[in-house]
């Protein structure tokens, strides 16, 4: 549905579960929506679970049944949010602005059936609308929606990114605004990088390969429909006013050669070992993966050696449930001889639409790992990255290095202030 003609600003406005972390953050992020209210703009919030509780939800169905049927997962995930948007709605009315809060199916927005990681198919976003057109801030369930045939579904990790862009399209909204921990997107995570520099402006391809590359700063499908539908997203901090990173279309005629770095430590490499050398193989390996429904990443196949080869890819720790029934039976009918499954890389990646045009970019970054005594396992590219898996407990170490010797050293220091101990803890494990 297309919104009506106005000149009033039209704002999507997302906040983390660290920001909803308690009761005082809550009333603080509502008031923030109701500032907003008051300088005249229209406007919508999408909320994630307040503070761990989607961990939480999943640790509990876990403890019931290890492996919880996908469908019901969902159902139970999904209450995590709707607390959410209906404490959050109880915020702002306290602040004597009406509110509506709106779950997924409340607001419109279908899905695909992909349990656990489903797709946004449409938003019909009349009912929002209307409850906008009345003066009342919307408070809407991020991470979720429906199915066609009623059921509940979830978006994945992150997803609540997705929504609020998705919302934001669907509503031709001004700007979407992610409010997080950090007050934008840095040169590198800063709490591994102490001198990481913010960004004031990020195209939407530079910032979907740091998405897809580890960075925890967005979701990259939320950054996949911004680009395809021209929303300008504002990522800023929920404890600053100060202004954040623009991630939009940009036009700078030079750009740096590398834009930002980012790593990965929750990914697995996976290695089938004298797999015959057959056309063909390949497609049979990774098409029995992708009936498991089994994202891949960078993927390897060596030159063959006495009739067999050597398959490598890399997916997420997360998907290794799924996937180890599908390599033990590609094993046996391929006559493969084994498979290895290696937790403890890392990805390292960097990214810059400046690499187009500057040669040697590459060879630049293998030399600063050999300096640094860095082993390869893996190497992957494009036009504006270069991938590598390295040893996990390297991840530090290189990263600091390639920053450095890239030339993307701030002279501050970056200074975590809002986070506690155990919320710090939860981050670093999660590889943010």
């Amino acid at each position: 549905m297309s919104p009506p003609l106005t000149t009033t600003p039209l704002i999507v406005a997302k906040f983390g579960g660290t920001s909803l972390a308690n009761p005082q953050r809550v009333r603080d992020m509502a008031a923030r929506l109701v500032a907003s209210h008051a300088q005249g703009a229209r406007v919508v919030a999408v909320v994630s679970a307040m503070g761990s509780s989607t961990d939480e939800l999943l640790k509990l169905a876990k403890s019931v049944n290890e492996n919880p049927p996908a469908r019901e997962l969902d159902r139970l995930l999904a209450t995590g949010e709707q607390i959410s948007m209906a404490v959050m709605a109880m915020a702002v009315e306290a602040l004597g602005v009406n509110a509506l809060s709106l779950s997924g199916r409340q607001a419109g927005i279908l899905t695909t059936g992909a349990f656990n990681k489903a797709r946004i198919a449409d938003i019909h976003a009349d009912r929002l609308m209307k409850a906008l057109d009345k003066g009342r801030i919307v408070i809407v369930a991020g991470f979720q929606g429906i199915t066609t045939d009623g059921d509940i579904t979830t978006l994945g990790r992150g997803g609540s990114d997705t929504t609020a862009v998705a919302i934001a399209a669907a509503i031709k909204a001004d700007v979407c605004e992610i409010y997080s921990d950090v007050e934008g997107v840095y040169t590198a995570d800063p709490r591994v990088v102490p001198h990481a520099c913010k960004l004031d402006t990020i195209s939407y391809d530079e910032m979907l390969e740091l998405a897809a590359a580890g960075s925890g700063v967005l979701q990259m499908r939320s950054v996949e429909v911004a680009r395809n539908f021209g929303v300008v997203i504002h990522c800023r901090s929920a404890f600053s006013d100060k202004p954040g990173t623009l991630v939009k279309e940009t036009s700078t005629m030079e750009q740096a050669i590398v834009s930002g770095i980012a790593y990965d430590n929750s990914e697995a490499k996976i290695t089938i070992r004298a797999v015959p050398d057959r056309v063909g193989i390949a497609a049979e390996v990774f098409g029995r993966v992708a009936e498991a429904n089994v994202n891949v990443d960078m993927i390897v196949q060596n030159i063959s050696e006495h009739g067999t080869t050597d398959i490598s890819f890399t997916t997420p720790i997360s998907e290794l449930r799924r996937l180890k029934p599908v390599l033990a039976a590609t094993v046996g009918r391929l006559g493969a001889r084994e498979y290895i499954i290696d937790e403890t890389i890392s990805k390292v990646s960097l990214v810059g639409a400046g690499m187009k045009s500057n040669p040697g970019i590459a060879a630049r970054v293998f030399r600063v790992l050999a300096d640094s005594g860095v082993n390869i396992n893996m190497i992957s590219t494009s036009a504006i990255r270069i991938s590598v898996v390295i040893e996990g407990d390297k991840t530090e170490q290189v990263l600091q290095s390639l920053h450095t010797a890239f030339g993307l050293d701030s002279d501050e220091l970056f200074e975590e202030t809002q986070l506690s101990g155990d919320e710090l803890a939860a981050k670093r494990a999660k590889g943010r």
